[in-house]
């Protein structure tokens, strides 16, 4: 039914304007008590054998919203009404800032792909923080904070920047990430260095703890798809050395060749960040070499082509302890998150692991059993 209307109604509109659409409906839903407690029913089945413990949070199971579709803390209640375990919102910068010129989102629609140059288009942290301290859930929900860095703030400058929005957004944060991996900023990229990420890392895990004082904020890194591997390992063995609670793998991909994409040419060759299928393969490399990298020590996310459980499913065996999804929302529509759950608790019943938690990094440990 979803696709049906996809194909009549939204594929037709600009992809941003109905992005916009899809969260006004969302979040009217939200706003009515028998519908959304009717749409939660239907939407957001639970499984006890998908209970996760992760971060130091309990949640209903592992699948969460990536960073990227609630960039201003606006739709919390409505994304976890539709099934998500958990909701990263962002990327929120220091100061407010409209992103970059329109039209800035594509569709590859035969690549189960999109393309974006958004730019970190927010409401800014002050604006952003004073939402979250407002906010009256609906629906108990694990909130992720995704901090990424200021356009025109210089890259000399860069950590003063994710420091400001660390101080105001820490208190409310169930988990903070920081987001050096855009393909979207001029220079942010830069920031995964290790000679860079270091300094980066250390004032804001400094700044959470100054910050907040009655609880410790797991601090994690984004990272791209698109770092050389021995990369990969330089950034897995930093944050082993900074005590980070996590890293995720991965970001958008600013590749195009060998990756089989169909779709129109002049869409391929549009600049920004590529997300959706064609990224999943690359995304489980890296997830891949972090985990045979850190083992259990901190918690792995992937996100990056997640489709459906079976893509799911693939992450935690190969050493993800929680997983995200964005772009195949976009395509696959509400019953999403209910087909994820329900595959993922088919795998694991039929698997033979007693727990979830039982099943991240299996795949390694049984290569080196």
């Amino acid at each position: 039914m979803y696709r049906l209307f996809f194909a009549l109604f939204f594929r037709r509109m600009d992809a941003e304007k109905a992005h916009h659409l899809a969260f006004r409906w969302i979040q009217l839903a939200v706003r009515l008590p028998v519908l959304r407690t009717f749409l939660a029913a239907a939407l957001a089945p639970r499984y006890k054998e998908l209970r996760t413990e992760a971060l130091g949070r309990r949640m209903h199971g592992p699948f969460g919203l990536a960073a990227g579709f609630d960039k201003n803390a606006v739709a919390i209640d409505g994304m976890t009404m539709l099934g998500f375990d958990h909701v990263e919102i962002g990327t929120v910068t220091a100061q407010p800032q409209p992103g970059n010129p329109k039209k800035r989102l594509f569709r590859l629609v035969p690549d189960r792909a999109l393309i974006n140059r958004m730019g970190f288009n927010n409401d800014g942290s002050a604006s952003v923080a004073a939402r979250l301290a407002a906010r009256n859930p609906v629906f108990p929900a694990t909130v992720g904070v995704n901090i990424g860095k200021t356009k025109v703030v210089p890259e000399d400058e860069a950590t003063a920047d994710y420091v400001t929005s660390t101080e105001r957004l820490a208190r409310h944060a169930d988990y903070l990430v920081v987001n050096v991996s855009s393909p979207n900023t001029p220079g942010l990229r830069n920031l995964q260095a290790v000679d860079q990420l270091r300094p980066l890392l250390t004032a804001v895990r400094e700044a959470a703890d100054r910050t907040v004082t009655d609880r410790r904020v797991p601090l994690l890194v984004k990272i791209a798809p698109d770092l050389a591997d021995a990369d990969v390992d330089a950034v897995a063995d930093l944050a082993v050395e900074l005590g980070l609670d996590g890293i995720i793998a991965t970001n958008t991909t600013i590749a195009r060749e060998g990756l089989g994409l169909t779709s129109d040419p002049a869409l391929i060759a549009e600049t920004g960040g590529l997300s959706g299928a064609p990224v999943k393969e690359r995304s489980l490399e890296v997830l891949r070499r972090l985990y045979a990298r850190v083992g259990d020590t901190i918690t792995l996310i992937g996100v990056g082509g997640i489709e459906d459980a079976e893509d799911a499913w693939q992450r935690i065996l190969a050493g993800a302890t929680l997983v995200q999804g964005y772009s195949a929302f976009i395509y696959q529509g509400p019953f999403w998150c209910r087909a994820i759950h329900k595959g993922l608790a088919a795998r694991l019943r039929n698997s033979p692991y007693a727990t979830l938690a039982e099943a991240v990094g299996a795949e390694h440990k049984k290569v080196t059993a």
